[in-house]
């Protein structure tokens, strides 16, 4: 259930009440029985995960994106470094599997 804000137009008091959205909203302040008003604020929405923002869904090819403006958007991919000898890793090539003479 939603917490709504009220402060009284009389005294200035404020207060809190937890309703049901078909509860009728608060009109007599506790206090000194003025008038009350609801009060609205600015609520902090956090979006997580992807699909919320306008760049998520958009290829790097899109003319919109900052980072491309200027600059072009096609490239092509540079060739990988050739690893010398003393750089090489020993790599681990798959093991011939030996089957049983039948």
């Amino acid at each position: 259930m939603p917490t709504y804000q009220y402060q009284c137009t009389e005294c200035g008091e404020g207060l809190e009440a937890v309703q049901k959205f078909t509860d009728d909203a608060l009109t007599e302040c506790p206090a000194c029985h003025g008038r009350l008003k609801k009060v609205f604020s600015a609520v902090g929405i956090v979006f997580k995960g992807s699909g919320f923002y306008r760049n998520d869904s958009r290829g790097a090819s899109s003319s919109s994106s900052p980072a491309s403006k200027g600059t072009s958007t096609t490239s092509t991919p540079s060739p990988a470094p050739a690893a010398s000898s003393s750089d090489a890793k020993p790599s681990s090539s798959p093991k011939p599997t030996s089957t049983p003479a039948a």
